[in-house]
């Protein structure tokens, strides 16, 4: 069995293959046959030695967007048998913290994840505790059963939105999250949804699945479109997908009197913005952040097994374990929207 271990940003060689073997399973675990394996943003964070969602100390197996097929459970596992096609769920929390007992367990003082602090999905088979996995329909692509934690993360960064229908959304990056957001409000109700994105290929994936109209932020100021588009002083709500400070600074000048602004993005970490506080006061707007996915996993499945989104348009390039490395720089580059590793070839 192999697996493409992170030995650290500071390394000359940041990846490599190895071989693998397993523990005879626990009760409450389920080996599983990794199928696809997604990229994400905290993926590139940490290749880059910044911080992920919990401490990484190499060497690791990442990735823990993921989907594959139940090889073995223990003797205790009574939800999933060998031969179901599952998603991961990575995130575990400790249930103890205050954060957890307050029912924010997002903030979870001892937060566990999958491919993040332990071995996960960029290997040929993982062991997955049987509380983090979830059924997938057989005739659902491994690579969209791999989208369910992203789409998890932005179900509750568009749950905190509060969007009411008929409200106006700018959703501002046209990156997987952003055009996962589109999709999610517009199931929401809103009207108009706007993409603001300044790559062509990607506003055009952007109004493909859903968006109603997208703008070009290299040539086009986003505020006074917005305006022109809605015909009124901004829009409703504005989801910022970018992570960067111009991006957050475009949302507050693009959003209307009382907005809601969603800082859904992970920036980095030493990144401020001016706050413009006379803006802030005048519009009454509201500012929120929004991390992982607590307790919305399940229903990213359900929308997944429901075929309600347009997930397959978003993955457009794939690797293998052995070019993990070449996986990461494309998923940086604006050429991709979603890079996916195939662990078995």
């Amino acid at each position: 069995m192999k697996g493409t271990f992170f030995t650290g940003a500071d390394q000359p060689q940041k990846f490599e293959v190895r071989d693998m073997s397993f523990a005879p399973l626990q009760p409450h675990e389920v080996l599983v046959k990794n199928m696809s394996a997604g990229i994400c943003g905290t993926d590139v964070h940490i290749y880059h030695g910044e911080k992920g969602s919990a401490e990484v100390k190499p060497p690791v197996v990442l990735g823990h967007e993921y989907a594959g097929i139940v090889v073995e459970t223990g003797a205790a596992v009574t939800e999933v048998q060998a031969g179901d096609h599952v998603t991961v769920d990575p995130n575990i929390y400790c249930g103890k913290c205050r954060p957890c007992k307050m029912g924010k367990k997002q903030n979870c003082e001892h937060l566990f994840a999958l491919g993040v602090n332990v071995n996960g999905g960029f290997a040929e088979y993982s062991v997955v505790p049987d509380t983090q996995c979830f059924l997938l329909k057989k005739e659902i692509p491994f690579d969209v059963g791999a989208m369910a934690e992203p789409l998890a993360c932005a179900i509750h960064g568009v749950d905190l939105c509060d969007i009411q229908q008929g409200q106006s959304v700018l959703v501002i990056g046209g990156g997987p999250i952003g055009l996962l957001v589109v999709q999610l409000a517009r199931l929401k109700g809103a009207s108009p949804v706007i993409l603001s994105e300044p790559m062509e290929m990607r506003r055009h994936i952007g109004l493909s699945v859903g968006a109603d109209a997208v703008i070009d932020p290299l040539h086009e100021n986003v505020a006074e479109t917005v305006r022109s588009l809605t015909g009124e002083d901004g829009a409703d709500v504005v989801i910022e997908c970018v992570g960067r400070p111009f991006a957050a600074e475009q949302a507050v000048e693009a959003a209307g009197p009382g907005a809601m602004i969603m800082l859904f993005s992970v920036p980095a970490v030493d990144a401020t913005i001016p706050l413009p506080l006379f803006e802030m006061y005048r519009k009454e707007l509201t500012v929120r952040g929004s991390r992982i996915n607590p307790d919305t996993h399940q229903r990213a499945v359900n929308l997944i097994n429901a075929q309600r989104l347009e997930i397959e348009k978003l993955i457009t390039h794939t690797y293998d374990l052995y070019h993990l490395e070449d996986a990461i720089h494309m998923q940086m580059s604006s050429e991709s929207i979603k890079v996916v590793v195939h662990p078995h070839g």
